[in-house]
């Protein structure tokens, strides 16, 4: 499997390598040269399978030349083996043929455990293997860093640095990062929103001389391996509700456009997949394109759904590359065009083209509390507030009663009690055991300003001080 750059001026590489380097050298996204196509027959043979091996089935002409089947069968059994429910992923049913599938059941409860737990454990089979150390940089809107963290903290060969908009996450999703403690292990909580985090990854990515040779590792939905763990997800739900027999809609809270792009993918692979809801908040960036062909900056906005504060989608890169018949020149443009501040539409026949799958709708914070007490009062689950987006967007944009609706289930709502409570659900909110002690633990974070060199120098500066090399 060769992987190229949605830009078209890099060099194709093996999954190892793109595993590795995160960004394209010309700042695309790397993606399959060639997706791999399942039969409905091969599909349907995968019903019942145990999650980590329908993960191989799935991923492995991903991986195919660079991992051996039995190492990645290894790695896969042991990445869900810590999830706490024995489906991994279960469907819970809300009424009739409208479900959420629970995407919270990894360690850090939410569903950047699907792919971080896998990324910390193929990354240190990799550089166990080619004797090389690297760092970790990373920006969090609020999940990705602790799962990045817990997923990366006993790897041997990985310094990471994880930065966080100051004060604009929730107590619980700042202390499941703060509190895992490791020389290895650094929290940067920088004065600024998500997107200057993210611009600030992106930047160093470009320019890596600051680390004096140490290669820059990308656990951000960039990194390619990040998508190509979620879209097995989109086949266990399907496989659970009739496919591939019958076709599944799906609504997914996003902001990043990650986790519904893996949705398109599993759909090109051959899943049959009817409707792909983007759901998200008073953040619309997504929206605004999906709705009227328009993709431009707006003033950010923190809401009760944090994670979905994102202005600068970055994968949604990804499928307009596809939507431009792969013109990896076009895209530059684009991205000039956009990094310019001038925004951008399509022409028609793309956008078309495009709607054909998508829907979207954007939810401010009051029709989030309504749906989250609503579904309580339905059924007596409650949700975190971008699942009860994405429920509500379902409720508002699906197109047949008669698919089953599967909305992503992305975090546990113990992560948002502030929402929770404005909702109105007076429902008290526990901590899985394995967290329950989690605000007597120690914290330890840096704050820095929004300033790429003061935060280039201090990832210089503080690399390398982990564990040293494993001898091959």
């Amino acid at each position: 499997m060769r992987y190229i750059s949605t830009r078209g001026q890099a060099p194709a590489l093996n999954f190892e390598d793109v595993l590795l380097t995160g960004l394209a050298s010309d700042g695309g996204l790397y993606v399959p040269e060639n997706l791999p196509r399942f039969t409905q027959e091969e599909i349907a043979s995968w019903a019942g399978l145990p999650y980590h091996e329908l993960a191989f089935r799935v991923m492995r002409p991903f991986v195919e030349g660079s991992i051996a089947d039995a190492d990645f069968k290894q790695i896969l059994a042991d990445t869900y083996g810590v999830f706490a429910h024995a489906s991994i992923a279960p469907l819970r049913q809300l009424k009739g043929n409208e479900w959420v599938m629970e995407l919270f059941h990894g360690p850090t409860l939410a569903f950047k455990d699907f792919a971080l737990q896998l990324l910390g454990r193929l990354l240190d089979h990799l550089l166990a293997k080619r004797g090389e150390r690297v760092v970790i940089m990373g920006a969090t809107s609020g999940d990705t860093g602790s799962a990045a963290i817990e997923g990366c903290k006993s790897c041997d060969n990985v310094d990471i640095f994880i930065m966080h908009p100051h004060k604009r996450v929730s107590e619980v999703q700042r202390r499941q990062m703060t509190t895992i403690l490791g020389d290895n292990i650094h929290n940067i909580a920088i004065e600024g929103n998500f997107d200057d985090c993210q611009e600030m990854v992106k930047a160093s990515f470009a320019d890596q001389s600051f680390l004096k040779g140490t290669r820059l590792v990308a656990v951000n939905s960039i990194n390619w391996a990040r998508i190509m763990a979620q879209i097995v997800y989109y086949f266990h739900a399907a496989l659970q509700l009739g496919g591939p027999a019958r076709s599944v809609a799906f609504s997914v809270p996003t902001g990043n456009f990650g986790d519904i792009f893996a949705g398109y993918l599993a759909r090109n692979m051959g899943l049959p997949v009817s409707q792909l809801i983007v759901a998200t908040n008073r953040n619309d960036i997504l929206h605004r394109f999906m709705s009227g062909n328009r993709y431009d900056k707006e003033t950010l906005h923190p809401t009760l759904s944090p994670s979905m504060d994102i202005m600068v989608s970055s994968n949604f890169e990804r499928l307009l590359f596809d939507l431009h018949g792969r013109n990896g020149m076009a895209i530059a443009d684009l991205m000039d065009t956009f990094k310019s501040g001038g925004g951008f539409s399509v022409e028609e026949d793309r956008w078309i083209e495009a709607r054909k799958l998508f829907d979207s709708l954007a939810v401010d914070d009051e029709q989030t509390c309504k749906t989250i007490a609503d579904v309580f009062y339905e059924t007596g689950e409650v949700l975190d507030p971008h699942t009860a987006i994405g429920v509500h967007a379902a409720r508002e944009c699906r197109r047949s009663l008669a698919t089953p609706m599967v909305t992503l289930g992305t975090a546990h709502p113990v992560k948002f009690p502030d929402a929770v409570e404005k909702a109105g659900v007076g429902r008290e909110l526990a901590l899985p055991e394995h967290l329950a002690d989690l605000f007597e633990r120690e914290e330890r974070c840096t704050v820095l300003a929004n300033d790429l060199a003061t935060v280039q120098a201090f990832v210089a500066e503080h690399g390398n001080r982990g564990k040293p090399i494993q001898a091959i």
